[in-house]
């Protein structure tokens, strides 16, 4: 029963009438609800199988399912014959459960005696206890200023609190005030008249313990409160099963996400290095996770309790990376106000990491290679040598080889470099990694976002079927994408960027010698939005559609150098790629 209540609130909300009962897409019976058995006279093994007007007998249902037609119904009243002949008159509430083409794939409908009344007291009524446990799950109902009214009778005992001490309390002091307090973001989204669903939390247990939960919550509207005008709010809660305590552990080598033979056999290299200091240059495509690896080599080394000092060769201009990478002295240049050690000081004794080392200018590749002959070397503007103990580790997007046939990059200097070699595939050629690092990615992210999601069987689908151009990076950005644009519990097809839906992206598979590819604007291919949104566009949104697409093309989908690029911030990027659906 499961997948039917996750991300519908509203639908649970109704549910907690009384009974339930589950039909199929013929309308033929596939549950029904201890309580609804007892109302009705009908045993569940009378009517599985079976049309559901074995179990309601309404003459109104004869003439036409209005469930059925409309897709939900909210209190429509009923009157039905029970199994030993009697009439009852009930409000009868339900909803279909579609596909992702829209299909019904079933109905749950709930029945409430029009005589039911809600129990007054903090416990809720055996009724609802009995069929929210049957669920596995509990749930809160308060007042408008967050006070605790009824609760399952399960919620006292897993958090072992008497049912007295939890009538009139704070809902923060149940689940925290980084979601219920003043300017928690449930408490302000049903203030609002907002729904939220499937966000994680811990529930705080008089022993100390933190029980992970999943939420979802919103505000009542007046004709659901079942005769109780107090209530304004309820939280639907579960216990987390998928909780960091149960999750099984994702395979992992210092950080590095990875189980194919190709990444166990460059792990297997990495531990080879424990006692070396040899210079490492690393190769791959963008995304790979270089750095990772440069950390890894690190990591497993004598210099392990050494500095590990990161520097991006492409980031600066030559004259401010020379300053960077061996320091100044005071009135080296104009600005320099005082001695500064470069990063080759900072990282003695420890590693330095030369990452896009293939786009170094040849006047700082000679100085380069100086340093990894003889440690030795000046600050910009001074005539004293230094020397230093470090070892550097390069990486690079591009192939040196062709660099150095090219005489666009020193051969002396590539050999010194290259002494280890390591090349990182790219995720299209090592797809076993793709279950491990979703998995690993969405428990992140969405933790993060104080989330508890899932991917429809769809959706893994196109993320296991996807190329990835942008290798682990675009994997990243595409998951973080999806949990900020998904309303419910699971992650569908339809949350994730287009061209991972369509399978088809605006970055074509690149080898590492490859050049860039020109920007979305400039290759006249189509746009990622939909053709529906395109007609719709003013000619200012749609260059600025045509602007972004080119910015998150160039910058292979890192939200944070796109938005520098366009000038705005992160959150309004994410904005218009939601609105303009990209």
């Amino acid at each position: 029963m499961d997948a039917l209540f996750q991300g519908d609130l509203k639908l649970l909300e109704e549910v907690a009438g009384v009974g339930f009962f589950r039909v199929d897409s013929q309308r033929n019976i596939t549950a029904v609800s201890p309580e609804l058995e007892r109302i009705t006279g009908f045993t569940e093994a009378e009517v599985m199988g079976k049309p559901c007007f074995s179990l309601l007998r309404c003459p109104n249902c004869l003439r036409g399912c209005g469930l059925f037609d409309e897709g939900r119904i909210h209190d429509a009243r009923l009157g039905i014959f029970l199994k030993d002949g009697s009439e009852l008159e009930v409000e009868r509430s339900g909803v279909c459960v579609r596909d992702e083409h829209g299909g019904i794939t079933a109905a749950v409908e709930a029945l409430r005696p029009i005589s039911h009344e809600c129990s007054a007291s903090g416990v809720a009524p055996a009724a609802v206890d009995s069929l929210m446990d049957g669920l596995g799950r509990m749930f809160i109902a308060a007042d408008g200023d967050f006070r605790i009214l009824a609760f399952s009778r399960r919620l006292a005992k897993l958090v072992g609190k008497p049912a007295e001490a939890l009538m009139a309390a704070s809902i923060a002091d149940v689940l925290g005030d980084e979601l219920f307090g003043e300017e928690g973001v449930l408490r302000r989204a049903v203030e609002e008249g907002r729904r939220k669903e499937g966000w994680r939390a811990f529930l705080k247990s008089t022993d100390g313990r933190r029980i992970p939960v999943s939420l979802s919550v919103g505000p009542l509207s007046s004709d659901s409160r079942c005769g109780r005008p107090d209530v304004r709010l309820v939280v639907m809660m579960r216990r987390d099963e998928d909780g960091d305590e149960a999750r099984p552990a994702v395979p992992s080598y210092h950080g590095i996400i990875a189980r194919s033979r190709a990444m166990q056999r460059i792990f297997h290299l990495i531990d080879q290095l424990e006692e070396s200091d040899s210079t490492v240059l690393i190769t791959g495509e963008s995304g790979t996770g270089k750095e990772l690896v440069a950390r890894a080599v690190h990591a497993t080394s004598r210099r392990e309790n050494g500095p590990f000092v990161a520097v991006n060769c492409a980031a600066l201009p030559a004259e401010l990376l020379e300053s960077e990478l061996f320091g100044h002295v005071r009135g080296a240049y104009t600005g320099a106000v005082r001695d500064r050690a470069g990063r080759f000081e900072v990282a003695d004794g420890g590693t330095l990491f030369l990452d896009e080392i293939g786009d170094l200018v040849p006047s700082l590749q000679a100085k380069i290679l100086r340093v990894l002959q003889d440690r030795t070397f000046e600050r910009v503007g001074d005539s004293r040598t230094r020397t230093v103990d470090v070892r550097v580790i390069a990486a690079t997007h591009v192939d040196v080889g062709r660099a150095v046939a090219e005489r666009r990059f020193r051969e002396d200097l590539y050999y010194r470099l290259r002494v280890i070699p390591i090349h990182i595939p790219p995720l299209r050629e090592r797809r076993e990694d793709l279950p491990p690092l979703i998995e690993h990615l969405l428990g992140r992210i969405a933790r993060h976002h104080r989330r508890a999601l899932r991917l429809s069987p769809q959706a893994s689908r196109a993320l296991l079927s996807y190329d990835w151009p942008g290798n682990v990076r675009e994997l990243e950005n595409a998951i973080e994408f999806a949990v900020t644009v998904c309303e419910g519990q699971t992650i569908h097809s339809g949350d994730l960027p287009g061209g991972v839906r369509s399978g088809t992206s605006d970055v074509a598979p690149r080898r590492a010698d490859d050049p860039e590819r020109p920007p979305l604007a400039s290759r006249g291919e189509a746009s990622r939005v939909p053709e529906a949104l395109l007609a719709d566009l003013t000619p200012e949104e749609a260059v600025e559609v045509a602007r972004i697409e080119s910015a998150l093309s160039r910058s292979r989908y890192n939200r944070s150098q796109a938005a520098e690029a366009l000038g705005m911030s992160r959150t309004t990027l994410w904005r218009k790629m939601k609105v303009y659906r990209l």
